[in-house]
């Protein structure tokens, strides 16, 4: 049965593809590809590095990728050094503890309230100024279109739903 680095270098010599212009395409050294072709992975930079550069090497020459890796594996499991699997290595790992972080619902409460207050207090200072750039232009021109109109009326029944909601949170 014939390893994974010679089938490699089978099905890039059935190509026709020089090693030089491997190590061209993708951007592996010379001497990396050498060390696959010949199964000799202590040259290699180790790591998943190993399973990349065969994978890589493997799509270059139109070899299967998923046999070539499991080629690779399976000559490191026969030399008895890990696979590299990364389906069997996480990304990350969660952290649990005995109690997790929990926020006081009082806080919560008392978080909401202030946001709201904000909320109300920026939407009654843009009705003032609304109102005050309304009468300040009636003074000057015509009276106001049916657009100033429902504007305004838009704004303040939005004030009242947001002071409704205001007096239903307060203690």
């Amino acid at each position: 049965m014939t390893t994974i680095g010679e089938q490699l270098r089978l099905a890039r010599e059935e190509r026709g593809l020089p090693l030089r212009e491997i190590s061209n395409q993708t951007r592996i050294s010379m001497r990396y590809l050498e060390a696959i072709e010949s199964n000799d992975y202590k040259r290699l930079p180790g790591g998943i590095f190993n399973r990349s550069f065969v994978k890589a090497y493997a799509k270059c020459v139109g070899f299967d990728e998923k046999q070539a890796i499991e080629g690779y594996t399976r000559v490191m499991r026969e030399l008895g050094q890990p696979a590299d699997d990364l389906d069997l290595t996480p990304y990350h790992a969660k952290v649990y503890t005995d109690t997790p972080a929990t926020r006081s619902p009082v806080l919560t409460v008392f978080l909401a309230i202030l946001i709201l207050a904000i909320l109300t207090l920026g939407a009654l200072a843009a009705l003032r100024w609304y109102n005050r750039r309304s009468a300040h232009g009636q003074t000057q021109s015509s009276p106001r279109n049916a657009h100033q109109t429902e504007a305004a009326t838009i704004i303040v029944s939005g004030v009242r739903i947001l002071k409704r909601d205001y007096d239903l949170f307060r203690f």
